[in-house]
This record gives C-alpha cells, structure tokens and sequence, in this order.
C-alpha cells in the first residue's frame, strides 16, 4: 500500500522545486556560489516554511550565506506567490544542512577504522 503524503509534504516538494529554479536564476549574489535547495519543511498552517540548504564554490562562511539568503527571503517569497496557486506563501526561514557534512566526516570515520582494521590484520 503507498504511503499517503501528508499536504505540507506535498507543499514542501513543490516548494523546494521552485525555490532552487527561483534562487539558481533570480538570486543574483555571485558571493554565494553555487546553493542547492535539499528539502523545505512546512509547518501545518503554512505560515513558515524551513528551507534547507548547502553550498558549493564560495569562501564565506556559512552562517554569511545563511544571513544573504535569508535577507532574500522576501523577494523569493514574492516571486513564489506570483507563480503558485497557494493563497498564502509561507515565511521563508533559510537554514544550513549540516547533514551531507555529517556524512562524509562519519564515512571518513569509517574508512579510517577500516583501514586501521586491514593494517592490524
């Protein structure tokens, strides 16, 4: 039996998918590299919106990027309402994803042991 999306979920995919075309060809920041939408969580009354994010090709600190996407925040949830059928567009809320970075230092964590592992055998 499928699974049944709850409609945040779904609103949170369309979301996502806007939110990466609208920031890759309206966000004109050339300091912000290269920014990739992971996942938008919504919440139930869909008044806000979390969006999470990474970045590539930028020497600013995260929290610097963190800081210009969320002062775009309004315009990207104006250019949203203007191409989305939702009555109200959520508040924008950009937040870094630490989760890819977490994975690499713990495949890395695993390669080592595994590697100190074949070296005592």
């Amino acid at each position: 039996m499928a699974q049944d999306f709850k409609r945040t979920d779904r609103i949170g995919s369309q979301l996502q998918r806007d939110l990466a075309d609208l920031v890759r060809e309206e966000l004109k920041d050339p300091g912000l590299g290269m920014v990739t939408i992971q996942e938008v969580r919504v919440v139930r009354d869909l008044s806000q919106a979390k969006v999470f994010f990474t970045v590539m090709g930028t020497d600013l600190p995260v929290s610097e990027c963190a800081k210009r996407l969320n002062q775009a925040a309004g315009h990207l949830r104006f250019l949203l309402g203007q191409q989305s059928k939702l009555r109200t567009v959520p508040k924008l809320h950009f937040v870094f994803d630490e989760s890819i970075e977490r994975g690499q230092h713990l495949a890395s964590l695993i390669d080592q042991a595994v590697a100190d592992n074949h070296s005592d055998s």
